[in-house]
């Protein structure tokens, strides 16, 4: 275990050295603030750090990161990060990154009883209910799974549409962009399901 934290703290010191080797003022810039473009709501995976797939450097997104990409309304966690996001930082994008292969998905689908996650999971659950028509119509529990994973991300969209900070900026004319989108491992790219080069196929889900 000491190698493991040794190894990590060794990186850090090499690559704060060739950081400012390459650009003397490059830590003095950052400790001045921060002025992202994004909030990014993420899954706690530790395959899928949302920064570095998108090759964002650091100051360019705020992330925020829980079991499943969740918008729970009762989560003051989430919700006080995106207001101090909307209305602090001023973002213009907010991304919701759901990812296939999600474990806390994959847990949701199942009838297996795990605890005090399952309080948590009850929100996927949701999803499911709302959309099992569609999930029941698919081939096999492959394709079910891939799709929730998609669901999840869109209404977890309309999640964000109902609270208070986005209504309000909303109200105000200064609402941030919404996206939806899905990380596949199988490629490492990402897959458009709500905003720009959306798949026609999820137009439909969103609540207007």
């Amino acid at each position: 275990m000491e190698n493991f934290i040794q190894k990590y703290l060794e990186y850090n010191r090499q690559w704060a050295q060739a950081k400012q080797e390459e650009d003397a003022e490059y830590f003095n810039l950052l400790a001045e603030g921060q002025h992202p473009k994004a909030l990014i709501l993420g899954c706690s995976d530790s395959r899928v750090s949302p920064s570095v797939v998108i090759g964002a450097g650091l100051g360019e997104v705020f992330v925020h990161r829980n079991i499943a990409n969740v918008v729970a309304h009762s989560d003051l966690n989430f919700l006080s990060v995106f207001q101090y996001a909307v209305e602090v930082l001023k973002v213009e994008h907010i991304i919701v990154v759901g990812h296939y292969g999600c474990g806390g998905i994959q847990a949701a689908m199942s009838d297996k009883v795990f605890g005090l996650i399952d309080n948590w999971l009850a929100n996927i659950k949701d999803v499911m209910a709302l959309h099992r028509e569609e999930l029941d119509a698919l081939p096999n529990e492959q394709h079910r799974f891939g799709r929730l994973v998609e669901l999840n991300v869109l209404e977890q969209i309309n999640n964000i549409r109902q609270t208070s900070v986005y209504r309000k900026a909303l109200q105000n004319g200064n609402a941030p962009e919404l996206h939806g989108w899905v990380y596949d491992f199988s490629t490492g790219t990402i897959n458009v399901i709500f905003g720009q080069e959306v798949h026609s196929s999820a137009l439909g889900i969103l609540k207007k």
